[in-house]
């Protein structure tokens, strides 16, 4: 039974409790809203949608996350070029972040097409290269019997010269230019197109926040709608996602399932799931852009002590740990390509925080792939070192090593650099000039494709936390509840992005073999780097 008002309820947003979000939906079933009606092909906010496009020119729509608004604009786009002119047919111009998000929304409008029943053209879908200032960029579009067609371009301003019709600007927020885009699409409006503008939100200050509110203060003459995760979910969000799984639906199902959900966020989840923009810029690495780069099977190996243990003699502790490195790390660490340089991060902890080890392989194309990581939780500084040592002593083509030297972590990474020397592991003393100079590389491989990480709640977690502040990308002092109830504060997030710094560090590794003289000795040297290069 519920304790309070179901509105006053819905308006605590993720803090709702789990068991209050089962009673809720229990009494919507009681009263008949049940979501996901049968025979619906769109779920009602889905619905909501097309017609407010219907309706007004320019929609403006803020979104949770994987609430399905861009499909649904799929539907809306097919049925608005399949028309004919009388009818109100026209092109439709997507705009995506990426490549992928283009290809991906081309797709589904094919679906689509091909679900309503609608007549394509002889071309059909197709990729074709856009012309962009005499850059052929790749581009996809599908072509209607009507003679409009559904076309993704380039996410720049001067992809809409000389076109005209139905814009879609997909996650809005996250574009570079999205101020000047609206600039450029504004003059379809006098030949009767239309703008929809979706988006999860990207901090207060982003240009996507700035245009709600300037529609919702009635500035723009704009409509706004807005879905967050608990909307969805009481229209049926999670009841579609089980008839697609599967699994039967029920309101402790759904409770439990949002609760995880939410959890996983941490304190990501209002800016996520409940369309609150957070303060200072937004995160780094949004959640979608983290999950879109996860890999299948990447481990990611634990280890916990109790404080008790830390107290055992030392002998003891070394050869529990050496038994646990030899059960988990040396596997991983054989079926490593042998071939690949390999470099490492590492984010030092005690108590509080986590110590993490994240090693990052550089393939030949390029792109940065993760073969395991390790974290450790209230391990004594001397197993972190010995931890530390057997991996780094067994990384094939060990190239380089970045490390927290900044507190507790001074004395662990002056050790590595002791032992693996100061040019090849070097001890990092963090600062916002740091920051500035090193998070936009990383955050460059996640938006193209030039990283893989493993699919794991606590590292998405980890990896969302760090917010834009005044332009210098901070870890905020708050700290998160990982999947096993414990806290984190972006450990994982730290040594990634030292890993990644490393594997772009112009770090030459030398070797020498002494070389017999002609009278029989062996003063010369015959110096060759890490490639096996002469050097002299």
């Amino acid at each position: 039974m519920l304790h309070a008002d179901p509105e006053e309820l819905v308006a605590r947003g993720r803090a709702i409790s789990k068991e209050d979000w089962a009673a809720l939906r229990r009494e919507d079933v009681l009263a008949g809203r049940t979501g996901d009606e049968a025979g619906q092909v769109l779920i009602r906010y889905q619905r909501q949608l097309l017609a407010t496009t219907a309706a007004h020119q320019v929609t403006v729509c803020e979104k949770s996350r994987r609430t399905g608004m861009t499909w649904a604009a799929a539907a809306d786009a097919v049925l608005t070029s399949a028309a004919s002119r009388e009818a109100g047919g026209m092109d439709t111009l997507y705009m995506g972040y990426n490549l992928d998000m283009a290809r991906e929304f081309i797709d589904t409008a094919a679906m689509w097409a091909e679900s309503f029943g609608e007549a394509l053209s002889e071309v059909g879908v197709q990729d074709f290269l856009f012309d962009d200032d005499g850059k052929p960029i790749q581009a996809f579009r599908v072509t209607f019997a009507s003679g409009f067609e559904i076309v993704a371009l380039s996410s720049k301003p001067r992809s809409l010269r000389g076109r005209q019709g139905y814009l879609i600007l997909d996650e809005a927020a996250f574009h570079e230019s999205l101020q000047e885009v609206v600039n450029a699409a504004v003059p379809f409006l006098m030949w009767g197109g239309k703008i929809l503008i979706i988006s999860t939100h990207f901090g207060e200050d982003n240009a996507f926040n700035k245009l709600v509110q300037d529609a919702r203060a009635g500035r723009k003459p704009y409509a706004v709608l807005r879905v967050d995760l608990d909307e969805a979910l009481r229209d049926g969000l999670f009841q579609r996602i089980c008839r697609k799984t599967g699994e039967e639906w029920s309101p402790e199902a759904e409770a439990e399932w949002r609760a995880k959900l939410i959890a996983a966020a941490g304190d990501a989840a209002d800016e996520e799931f409940y369309c609150v923009p957070s303060q200072g810029g937004g995160a780094v690495l949004n959640g979608a852009l983290i999950e879109a780069r996860m890999g299948p099977n990447i481990p990611v190996l634990r280890l916990e002590r109790s404080a008790e243990w830390g107290l055992q003699p030392e002998a003891y502790r070394r050869s529990e740990v050496q038994d646990w490195c030899e059960e988990h790390l040396a596997p991983v660490l054989a079926a490593m390509d042998p071939h690949l340089p390999t470099a490492i991060g590492g984010d030092f902890g005690r108590v509080a925080d986590l110590t993490v080890f994240w090693p990052l392989q550089t393939l030949r194309t390029m792109k940065r792939v993760t073969p395991f990581v390790v974290e450790l939780r209230n391990i004594p500084f001397e197993q972190q070192w010995q931890i530390g040592q057997y991996i780094c002593d067994r990384l094939p083509r060990f190239s380089a090593a970045k490390f927290d030297a900044i507190g507790i972590g001074m004395q662990l990474s002056e050790q590595f650099a002791q032992r693996y020397g100061i040019l090849r592991a070097e001890p990092v003393k963090l600062s916002a000039t740091w920051y500035v100079e090193n998070v936009p590389a990383l955050r460059a491989a996640f938006e193209d494709d030039g990283i893989v990480i493993p699919a794991d709640l606590d590292i998405k977690g980890d990896l969302q936390l760090p917010v834009m502040k005044g332009g210098v990308p901070t870890i905020p002092p708050i700290r998160t509840t990982g999947a096993d109830g414990k806290k984190r504060h972006g450990d994982a997030f730290v040594a990634l992005l030292f890993a990644h710094a490393a594997s772009r560090a112009n770090v030459i590794s030398y070797d020498y073999t002494p070389v017999a003289s002609l009278d029989g000795g062996s003063d010369s040297i015959f110096a060759e780097d890490v490639g096996g290069r002469a050097l002299w």
